[in-house]
């Protein structure tokens, strides 16, 4: 996958907390939450494995560099990167070596996957680390601090984290007499305005039974724009609220009307190049894919996602968090601790937006001069930033990715007038009761 969505396209993102359970006796080096987080002298020795998926292009070089550079301010401690190529391929290392007993000191995971490790007692909780140092998870964006938590307690930390914005062709907008849409209402409008000659205003992916993809997104703030989410906090699904009926009735119109197209594998961003689409609304992440797809052709334009009809910023945050294993040392927990607090950081999350497209999880690292002057090339960064503050990702739980599927699924028969949007909708709503019935 050459970007991420809100949750992880991958089949099987729970595991089977049997497979687990024998291997969940906990850390080698005894450290438990009665006992506080575990410390290391500066004179000690210790190695720590990272699994990731940053295997390529720029993100695979920037996290050596930084890593690199954690490792000259911290001479005694190395972190070997254990790089997969993508997301399937390292949950199913993970998992292998969880089952072995030899997990990684840490690992690049997703809220629902970190939620069945947590379940299977094979993770450790971050909570008294965070507490011995309140300025690390305090100098967070509140929505990405918030993300972090399974249950009340803190297992994860935040890794690469971007938001949703629309990306779009000012021309094709001027063209029309229409301006960027702010609330999901003007883009129903606006969109039905620009559909015309051969163009549509927003090609999308709704994704499929086997995942969500760029389409569910969409849908999914507009659910929320409307008033209600479509998971709560906990994890139970409300895909057949009025809100979330409204929202995909408002997409099954405007596919009617022509505004809407659905296709695969990135449709909005293909189209926008094509000049046959005028908006894309992905992750922020997109814009250097977008910008190649566009090619000089036109200037390519960034809005912040619409909001919904009052102006209330409604966001999502995509990406994933990194997770540590009980299974480690205590030198190895105080070692990888070190690098996971590092890693956030004003200066090294300056560095890592710059080259990867991710955005800064830290708000501190918006007021440092270089990325003041990035922000000067690159101003969608500001507003895509600020809306980690009130945003939220998808729960943590491990019924959550099945249940998207169930979503997906459901928008794709609804847009092509399949079944209406109430049956679509509580089609999936049922589905989903039975995978959190059967989770839990």
């Amino acid at each position: 996958m050459k970007r991420t969505t809100i949750t992880a396209v991958i089949a099987g993102a729970a595991i089977a907390a049997v497979a687990l359970t024998g291997c969940s006796s906990g850390s080698a080096g005894g450290a438990d939450s009665s006992k506080g987080a575990p410390t290391l002298s500066p004179d000690k020795k210790v190695t720590i494995t990272f699994a990731e998926a940053m295997a390529s292009g720029a993100l695979k070089t920037e996290l050596e560099k930084v890593t690199k550079e954690f490792e000259a301010k911290n001479p005694n401690i190395t972190v070997t990167l254990q790089a997969q190529p993508d997301y399937g391929t390292l949950k199913t290392k993970v998992d292998a070596a969880v089952t072995a007993g030899t997990p990684p000191t840490i690992a690049q995971v997703y809220g629902d996957w970190a939620a069945a490790y947590a379940q299977s007692d094979v993770l450790e909780p971050l909570t008294d680390y965070a507490a011995a140092d309140p300025s690390a998870t305090d100098g967070l964006y509140k929505g990405i601090k918030n993300s972090l938590y399974i249950d009340k307690k803190l297992y994860m930390w935040p890794f690469n984290a971007s938001t949703v914005v629309a990306f779009y062709n000012p021309e094709l907008l001027k063209a029309a007499g229409v301006e960027a849409p702010k609330t999901w209402d003007d883009f129903a409008t606006v969109a039905k305005a620009v559909s015309k000659d051969g163009v549509v205003a927003l090609p999308m992916d709704p994704g499929s039974s086997s995942g969500p993809a760029g389409g569910t997104t969409v849908y999914e703030l507009m659910a929320q724009a409307n008033g209600t989410p479509v998971f709560k906090e906990d994890g139970t699904p409300q895909f057949d609220s009025d809100a979330a009926v409204k929202a995909l009735t408002t997409l099954v119109d405007l596919k009617k009307a022509g505004a809407v197209q659905t296709g695969t594998n990135y449709p909005g961003e293909t189209a926008l190049g094509a000049q046959k689409g005028v908006f894309d609304i992905s992750t922020s992440t997109s814009f250097y894919y977008d910008q190649q797809a566009v090619g000089g052709k036109f200037d390519l334009a960034v809005a912040p996602v619409p909001s919904a009809a009052d102006g209330t910023r409604v966001n999502q945050i995509n990406g994933t968090n990194i997770a540590m294993f009980n299974k480690a040392t205590d030198d190895q927990k105080a070692a990888a601790w070190k690098y996971m607090q590092f890693l956030t950081e004003a200066e090294t999350q300056s560095e890592w937006a710059q080259a990867t497209g991710y955005l800064p999880v830290n708000p501190k690292t918006l007021e440092l001069d270089d990325m003041k002057t990035y922000i000067a090339k690159n101003p969608y960064v500001t507003f895509a930033s600020q809306d980690l503050a009130n945003s939220s990702a998808t729960p943590p739980y491990a019924w959550v990715e099945e249940a998207s599927g169930d979503l997906a699924a459901a928008l794709q028969s609804a847009l092509a007038g399949n079944a209406t949007p109430e049956a679509a909708l509580k089609d999936a709503q049922d589905k989903a009761e039975k995978a959190m019935a059967a989770a839990q």
